[in-house]
């Protein structure tokens, strides 16, 4: 199987290409503006076939491209290849604005070709592995789950906010596929005219759900709670958490030497989008949820746009 890298940034660099160049029977052609990262990772991976413009890919014979550029670019780029019946992955986000990303899921269903995000926090082995089959089995077991991001001194500009960070959590917590701000509870607040917190709120059911940025706090760290009867559990890492049942906490973690990259999801997402290149397949639930987040965080930014005084 032959996939090109698109745009090798800093997270591509640091969480992808440690385990795609793993892969039993994965073959990457890199692609990147940059010449010296392009020798400089070409030389560390040993890969020999190199481009530094994706449109000279056509000639390349991939199987799969997988675009880590600019979310800018993303558009473009993901529309070149979605053309040319190429199974398309795209870190997160799609596009900054909620048009795009719908033009690309028409686009990839026209051409019959998977479109897949890269939403790591879905496949978080520990999260999954004491709460999210409950979830996918008995949804309604869920009283609630509260996904709270937050960042040191990063007050900024409100799309960006939106579409580039606070997307992690939204789509965490959007279980059901929202995509509008009806009977969602939004506040936020500001910094001059730079977004400093955002929380976004509502009930599906009987299950509340709650997503939370803060870019004004004391550190930099990630909470998540999630809460059945008389069972709760809290993380505040990726690797160890807690259980609280029976008027009782215990600690609850990851296996002793589990990768740092594994814990953090991304071996698994990688392992899922294997799978879909392999099937040509993308479940429809997932094409609904990764499009709703996107047209849920376009109701958030206009929303938050329209607060600022």
């Amino acid at each position: 199987m032959r996939i090109a890298i698109v745009g090798i940034g800093d997270i591509a660099e640091k969480a992808y290409l440690p385990i795609l160049t793993q892969l039993p029977g994965v073959a990457l052609v890199f692609c990147t503006r940059n010449k010296m990262t392009l020798q400089r990772l070409a030389a560390q991976y040993r890969i020999k076939e190199c481009y530094q413009d994706y449109r000279q890919l056509n000639q390349a014979n991939i199987d799969a491209v997988m675009i880590h550029s600019s979310t800018a670019a993303h558009p473009e780029i993901a529309a070149y290849f979605l053309q040319q019946g190429v199974p398309t992955f795209v870190d997160k986000p799609l596009a900054d604005n909620g048009s795009d990303c719908e033009q690309l899921y028409e686009l990839a269903q026209k051409r019959q070709v998977p479109l897949y995000m890269g939403f790591n926090r879905r496949f978080i082995p520990l999260y999954q592995a004491h709460f999210g089959a409950l979830q996918e089995t008995n949804p309604d077991a869920l009283l609630s789950l509260r996904w709270e991001k937050n960042r040191h001194n990063l007050a900024g500009d409100i799309r960006n906010f939106v579409f580039d960070d606070f997307i992690h959590p939204l789509d965490s917590v959007n279980l059901c596929a929202k995509n509008t701000l009806e009977d969602v509870h939004l506040s936020c607040q500001f910094k001059g005219a730079q977004l400093a917190r955002l929380d976004v709120q509502w009930q599906n059911g009987n299950t509340l759900l709650h997503a939370s940025m803060n870019r004004l706090y004391g550190i930099t760290c990630e909470r998540v709670s999630a809460n059945f009867e008389n069972r709760a559990y809290e993380f505040d890492s990726f690797s160890t958490g807690k259980l609280l049942e029976n008027k009782q906490t215990s600690i609850i973690q990851l296996e002793d030497w589990t990768p740092m990259l594994t814990a953090k999801g991304f071996a698994g997402m990688i392992d899922d989008w294997i799978a879909v290149i392999q099937t040509g397949k993308l479940k429809q639930s997932v094409i609904e949820r990764n499009l709703s987040t996107h047209q849920l965080a376009e109701a958030v930014c206009q929303k938050v746009q329209g607060m600022v005084i």
